[in-house]
């Protein structure tokens, strides 16, 4: 790093003349227009607009900053500020607004909660490169955020397709046979809609007893662990429970689990099959155990109805709402929930294994994007503070073929 200068992000800024130029304030924002709107909030378009009053389409591309949030973007296509609190940074011309972009975002700027971060931000120092070495760096990070971005997109798409799946599956099922119309909508001839209570053995509350991170034999399952369909074992807490006690509420594989109480309605009635991970595991009392008659249902097509759009919306039709904000469910609700049920096991496991394959694509997509995510990180401070150079790197796996740049 012999050849990079060290200066202040206020030493890296040129006058950008906006004058009084006009920011457009949330009320004004709208749904479609000629022009985009940046401001300090999370989304690179925060809505549109048709009024060229607060156009900036000179100077570009610079740096958006929110004061408050502080959030960064890189705007390189006319776009219109909106609201309090939006800074606009333009570099110096020895730096390559991109490098300095992403130079911003390596900086570790404490937060102030709503208090403006403009004056500490000017404070920070980077260090700065050659001219070659500038845009090397931000080529090299644009095509990894690029690739990061291409994952979320396809993520979106498969998540949208097991959305629009569930509601033909569990409407029309996979046999193309006429249908009829139910309490709960279209379903096939041959199907029935059945109360829940028809088809468990038995409804159950979870311990009450306080969880820790002090390790014993008792993991215990919480509303966190509880995702749509499947348990996730991170975040385990473990249970201060006696083992004659424990036995009581030690699960067993393919036992349905709900969300019992939440703030989110979304989330109430949502279940997972336990598939005997961890082992030995405990449920709380946010959650009530479905055990089920195998004989008459699979417990992954139980999990995926209640995970559709048509399952949600019964669930929370039918919730209680409480004084402190959350909606609530108990067994004789459960029980009263109605789902339609092919006839026979083999006709639900095949709508199951469909169902499966996509979840199978989406976590693909989730894995890649978490790997991506964690190398855009470490390539941010590591190019940023010279402890590696673009030279040192092979990207080659992320460069679009041409078949997918044509595409």
């Amino acid at each position: 790093m012999d050849d990079w200068r060290t200066r202040t992000v206020e030493e890296c800024l040129t006058k950008l003349r906006l004058g009084s130029m006009k920011k457009l304030q949330t009320q004004d924002y709208r749904p479609s227009g000629r022009f985009p709107i940046i401001d300090q909030g999370q989304a690179l378009i925060a809505g549109w607009t048709d009024d060229d009053s607060g156009l900036i389409d000179q100077g570009l591309p610079v740096v958006v900053f929110g004061d408050h949030t502080r959030a960064f973007k890189f705007a390189d296509f006319p776009f219109v500020r909106g609201a309090d609190g939006t800074q606009v940074l333009k570099p110096t011309p020895d730096i390559n607004p991109l490098f300095f972009y992403y130079a911003l975002r390596d900086i570790d700027l404490p937060s102030r909660g709503y208090n403006r971060h403009f004056k500490e931000l000017k404070e920070q120092t980077i260090a700065i490169p050659g001219a070659a070495e500038q845009a090397d760096i931000a080529r090299t990070l644009r095509l990894v955020e690029d690739a990061l971005v291409v994952q979320e997109q396809e993520l979106l798409s498969c998540e949208r397709g097991k959305r629009a799946a569930m509601r033909a599956l569990f409407t029309k099922g996979l046999r193309g046979e006429a249908q009829r119309e139910t309490e709960i909508g279209r379903a096939p001839e041959r199907w029935e809609v059945v109360e829940f209570a028809t088809v468990r053995e038995r409804l159950q509350y979870g311990t009450s007893t306080r969880c820790s991170y002090v390790p014993t034999d008792c993991p215990v399952l919480r509303i966190p662990n509880i995702e749509p369909g499947r348990v996730n074992i991170d975040d385990i807490k473990f249970g201060g429970l006696r083992k004659d006690e424990a036995a009581r509420y030690r699960l067993e594989a393919g036992d349905l689990i709900f969300i019992r109480t939440n703030g989110v309605i979304e989330r109430l009635g949502a279940c997972a099959v336990y598939a005997g991970q961890p082992e030995g595991a405990l449920f709380a009392s946010y959650l009530i155990r479905a055990q089920l008659k195998l004989g008459r249902i699979d417990p992954h097509f139980a999990a995926y109805f209640f995970e559709s759009e048509l399952g949600t919306s019964i669930v929370a039709g039918r919730a209680t709402p409480a004084a402190d904000g959350k909606y609530n469910l108990n067994t004789g609700t459960i029980d009263s929930l109605p789902l339609p049920l092919p006839p026979t096991l083999d006709e639900q496991r095949e709508i199951v294994a469909v169902l499966d394959a996509i979840d199978r694509k989406i976590d693909l997509h989730r894995h890649k994007r978490a790997v991506l995510d964690e190398l855009f990180r470490s390539l941010l401070h590591k190019l940023m503070t010279g402890e590696i150079r673009v030279s040192d790197l092979d990207l080659s796996a992320l460069t679009p073929k041409p078949a997918e740049a044509a595409a």
